[in-house]
C-alpha cells in the first residue's frame, strides 16, 4: 500500500496524443448527442443544452496541438484535469442531483465513476470526484434550498458506493501493475549491465598487454603511442564499468534502501572528483571544488557517489555543447550550509536547459539528449536525495548554464545514531 500510494502522480494515464484528440472528439460530439437523447428522445426531467454546448466546446481545446503534443507537459496536464472535472464528476453529480437521482442519471453517475478512474490516477481521481460532488451538491442547494439529499436514497447510495469501491480498486490495481512493469524492465537492465563486465575485464587485459609491450627498447614515438592506446583502453574501461554501476542501481530505483550510514559531504565530493574518468586534462582542470562548510548526513556512498556522478557528467555533456574551450571554473562543486541544512550544488556554465524541459527532468525514462542516456539518471538521483529526506532542485537560464542543488538534513553527532529500519 505504502509503494502505491507514494508512487509517481500519473495525472494523464496512457498518454496519447491520438488519445486525447478521440476524448476530445467523443466530448464534444457526445454532449450534443446525449443533449438530443434526454432532451428528445427519451426526455428527463432536467437538462440545460446552453451548459451543454459549453462544455462540448472544452472538448475542443483537446483537439489543440499544443495541449495534446507533450501531454506530460504541465499546461497539458491542468488542462486534462480542468477539462474532465468540468466534464465528469461535476457535471454529472449536479444533472444527478437536478434530475432527483433517477434510474437514467444513476447509471450515468455510476458510469462516470468508473470513467474517471480509468482516464487519470486514481488519487487524483478520487479527489475530483470528491470536489466535483460537493460543488455539485452547493450548486444544487443554491438553486433547490434546502433538498440537496433528494436522490440520495439507500439503493442509489449502495450502488454508488460500490461503483467507487471497485473503480478504486481498478485503479490502485492497474497502478500497482504499472509500478510491476516498471521494475522488471529496470531489473532486465541491471541484469544485461552486468552481464557487459565480462568482455570489459578482456578490454582492460588488452590495455595490460598494450602496456607492457611498450618497452624500454622500442622507440620513443612508438613507446609513447602505445602506452596511449594503453591509457585510453583502461580510462574507457573505467567510465564502462561507472555506466554499469550506474544501471545496476537504477534497477534498484523504486526500492532503494533506507541510508544507514553517516556521510561527509565534502568527503564524498573529494572522491567523486578525484576518481571521475575525465576524458581529457582540461575536463579535470574546469573543475572547481569549493568548501564553505562541511557537514554530516545520512546516506549511502555509492548512491551518493553516482550522483555526483551523474550531474558532473551531465555537466560535461552541456558544456561540450557550448562548443566554446573549457575554463577553470566552468563546473564549480560547492559543499556548504544555508540555514540549518547542508547542501551540495554542482553549477556550470554550459547551455542551460530549455523552459519547457525542466519541470520534466526529473521524469523517469525522460533525457535531455535525445541521443545519448536511457533517461533514468536524473531519475535516480532524485529518489536517492529524498531517501535521505533531502530535495534535489534545478535553476536554469538556457544559455547560461545550470545547477542542479542538493539540499540534505544535517546529522547532529550529539544524537546517538539508531539506523533506520528498512522497508520495501
Amino acid at each position: 500500500m505504502d509503494e502505491i500510494v507514494r508512487a509517481p502522480l500519473e495525472p494523464i494515464l496512457h498518454p496519447s496524443t491520438t488519445r486525447l484528440q478521440w476524448l476530445g472528439v467523443f466530448t464534444f460530439g457526445g454532449h450534443f448527442l446525449f443533449g438530443w437523447i434526454w432532451g428528445r428522445a427519451l426526455p428527463q426531467p432536467y437538462d440545460v443544452f446552453w451548459v451543454r454546448i459549453l462544455l462540448a466546446l472544452s472538448g475542443l481545446v483537446l483537439l489543440l496541438p499544443r495541449v495534446n503534443r507533450d501531454l506530460t507537459a504541465r499546461p497539458s496536464v491542468w488542462v486534462f484535469g480542468i477539462v474532465f472535472w468540468l466534464q465528469l464528476p461535476l457535471f454529472f453529480g449536479w444533472m444527478f442531483l437536478m434530475n432527483e437521482g433517477n434510474k437514467a442519471w444513476l447509471a450515468s453517475l455510476c458510469c462516470m465513476i468508473l470513467i474517471y478512474f480509468h482516464i487519470t490516477d486514481w488519487r487524483l481521481a478520487s479527489l475530483g470526484t470528491a470536489t466535483g460532488f460537493l460543488v455539485a451538491a452547493g450548486l444544487f442547494w443554491w438553486t433547490r434550498g434546502d433538498q440537496v439529499w433528494v436522490g440520495f436514497d439507500p439503493v442509489n447510495l449502495t450502488l454508488m458506493a460500490f461503483s467507487l469501491v471497485m473503480s478504486l480498486m481498478l485503479g490502485m490495481s492497474g497502478a500497482n501493475l504499472r509500478r510491476a512493469r516498471l521494475m522488471h524492465t529496470l531489473s532486465t537492465m541491471g541484469v544485461m549491465a552486468h552481464e557487459l563486465r565480462t568482455p570489459l575485464a578482456t578490454v582492460n587485459l588488452v590495455g595490460d598487454a598494450l602496456r607492457g609491450l611498450a618497452q624500454p627498447d622500442l622507440p620513443v614515438p612508438k613507446r609513447m603511442k602505445l602506452e596511449e592506446l594503453s591509457q585510453k583502453l583502461q580510462n574507457l574501461v573505467r567510465s564502462m564499468n561507472r555506466q554499469i554501476d550506474t544501471q545496476i542501481s537504477n534497477a534498484q530505483l523504486l526500492r532503494l534502501p533506507k541510508p544507514t550510514t553517516v556521510l561527509s559531504a565534502f568527503e564524498v565530493a573529494q572522491e567523486v572528483v578525484a576518481q571521475y574518468p575525465f576524458r581529457t586534462t582540461k575536463e579535470r582542470a574546469c573543475v572547481d571544488l569549493v568548501l564553505g562548510q562541511d557537514f554530516a548526513f545520512l546516506g549511502s556512498q555509492a548512491q551518493f557517489s553516482r550522483v555526483l556522478d551523474n550531474l558532473i557528467k551531465n555537466a560535461l555533456h552541456a558544456l561540450a555543447a557550448t562548443d566554446r574551450p573549457l575554463l577553470p571554473g566552468d563546473l564549480r562543486i560547492a559543499v556548504h550550509l544555508v540555514d540549518g541544512h547542508g547542501r551540495i550544488s554542482v553549477a556550470d556554465k554550459g547551455t542551460g536547459v530549455p523552459l519547457r524541459k525542466q519541470q520534466r527532468i526529473f521524469e523517469p525514462f525522460y533525457s535531455l539528449q535525445s541521443t545519448v542516456g536511457n533517461g533514468l539518471g536524473l531519475t535516480f538521483c532524485k529518489n536517492v536525495v529524498e531517501a535521505s529526506e533531502g530535495r534535489l532542485t534545478l535553476q536554469s537560464v538556457p544559455g547560461q548554464g545550470a545547477t542542479f542543488t542538493i539540499t540534505l538534513p544535517v546529522w547532529d553527532a550529539s544524537t546517538p545514531f539508531v539506523p533506520p529500519s528498512s522497508s520495501l
